[in-house]
């Protein structure tokens, strides 16, 4: 499925973006946040933010007509790495163990809401393999 993909979340009609863009076999995940149904959630608890993060991202993918098994690449924001990084690593490893895609943990000084201590984006592909 090909097109540009909403979840209704409280930022994308503000700034402009698409939860989801998708073009033939590729779909790109805007990040994503522990903003579920328009409340924030896990206020203070990186992995449980990570975990709803991932979910939301997930979600998108499959209205988008994409599946976990299609993640080729993931990126997670994280604020005060060394405190967090470890809790949202493991996280990404339950929900991944068995696709394991490129990934890449960054550190940030921030978010957009200062209760945001995780942000996470994901990248699919559903095709032949060369």
């Amino acid at each position: 499925m090909t097109g540009r993909f909403g979840s209704g979340g409280p930022y994308e009609e503000q700034y402009g973006y698409s939860r989801v863009v998708a073009a033939g076999p590729h779909a790109w995940v805007a990040g994503c946040t522990s903003y579920v149904d328009g409340e924030f959630v896990h206020e203070g608890d990186p992995a449980a933010q990570a975990r709803a993060a991932f979910a939301v991202a997930l979600q998108g993918l499959d209205r988008a007509g994409f599946g976990r098994a299609d993640v080729v690449r993931t990126r997670m924001f994280v604020v005060d790495i060394a405190a967090h990084g470890d809790s949202v690593a493991l996280v990404h490893g339950e929900v991944f163990a068995d696709v394991r895609p490129a990934s890449s943990l960054i550190g940030v000084a921030g978010l957009v809401d200062p209760r945001m201590l995780v942000e996470v984006e994901v990248e699919a592909f559903r095709g032949e393999w060369a």
